[in-house]
């Protein structure tokens, strides 16, 4: 993947410890280092299109005291291939799912989207929702 600045928002991660994070990230879900700086515990993730930064928590650029689950009121749709195999891959991890895998069919305009979609949190309570399209159809 380019280095380029080919992407228009790439959320930045806190990390309570990134030994954990970057596991989760890389062999759990299957990220890929796009570039990293170990010595400040930093990492450029990405998993198909998806790109994610992750670093050990400072406070550098905290707005606030950091309490657990951190992202709250936020979750990270990351669309990806294969929903069901992601998910049969995190749980044969020992991972459990928030949200179990299901299909949904959104509105949009006059048709509807179709996505089969589950949600997981990341070992300090991010909320990743992966999302494979399945489709779109006229609204019923």
């Amino acid at each position: 993947m380019s280095l380029k600045q080919d992407v228009a928002l790439v959320p930045e991660l806190s990390c309570s410890d990134f030994a954990a994070s970057s596991d989760f990230y890389l062999r759990i879900l299957g990220f890929e280092i796009l570039f990293q700086r170990p010595e400040r515990k930093f990492a450029c993730i990405t998993l198909g299109q998806a790109r994610v930064m992750i670093k050990q928590e400072n406070q550098f650029w905290t707005t606030g005291e950091m309490q657990t689950p951190y992202g709250r009121g936020i979750n990270f749709q990351i669309t990806v291939a294969d929903a069901l195999r992601l998910s049969e891959r995190i749980q044969a991890f020992g991972f459990p799912l928030f949200e179990a895998l299901e299909t949904s069919w959104y509105r949009v305009d006059q048709i509807e989207r179709g996505v089969s979609e589950f949600l997981v949190q990341d070992p300090d309570g991010y909320l990743l929702r992966f999302s494979q399209l399945l489709g779109d159809r006229a609204v019923t």
